[in-house]
């Protein structure tokens, strides 16, 4: 509940009834935990990638169940060198815009490096990929994102600013009632208890 007081030569002015308050409230943190949310997703997918220099790519397949299932975002970043163990996504054929994530088994050093790969539910490595097909390494994944983005599809650059407007929108309307709402209270008065 919300306590009003009145500064000093000043009328009170009649207390508000709080009706509807609990539930603004309630409204209001569940949006801005769901824009947080959105917002962070979007920096996953979109923003780190690219700065990375990498690419947030969907899983279609369970290859690599169960660390990452179909509908999985992998964002895969280029690095100097792979190690055993790494997830990395590659080219099976080069030039082939194709791409496949398993992880690597093993390495064959010579005139030039090969890499051995294998999907974690596979039972047999997959044919040695050389260094230029490897595109990079799985850095990070976000589950179920991957069903959006195939969604969308072609339609991610509409979808990315129709959100973009939605939560300039959305602050703006958070500005112009917080400003109303201060309005309301006349000069002088202070309301505590309101956030």
């Amino acid at each position: 509940m919300a306590t009003t007081v009145a500064a000093p030569g000043t009328t009170p002015a009649p207390a508000e009834a709080p009706t509807g308050t609990f539930w603004r409230a309630v409204l209001t943190g569940t949006t801005a935990v769901l824009l947080v949310a959105l917002l962070l997703l979007a920096a996953a997918v979109a923003v780190v990638p690219r700065v990375l220099g990498g690419a947030a790519l969907t899983v279609l397949t369970g290859s690599m169940e169960p660390t990452y299932s179909p509908g999985d975002m992998v964002v895969s970043v280029p690095q100097e060198r792979y190690e055993v163990g790494d997830v990395v996504t590659f080219q099976p054929v080069t030039g082939d815009p194709t791409l496949i994530t398993h992880r690597v088994v093993g390495v064959s050093l010579g005139a030039e490096t090969a890499y051995i790969t294998r999907g974690d539910a596979n039972g047999a490595d997959d044919d040695p990929v050389a260094a230029e097909q490897v595109m990079g390494r799985v850095v990070y994944h976000v589950p179920y994102v991957g069903h959006l983005s195939d969604a969308v599809g072609p339609n991610r650059g509409i979808v990315v600013t129709a959100v973009a407007c939605l939560l300039i929108g959305y602050g703006s309307y958070l500005v112009i009632a917080d400003s109303r709402a201060g309005r309301r209270r006349g000069p002088g008065q202070i309301t505590t208890g309101e956030s």
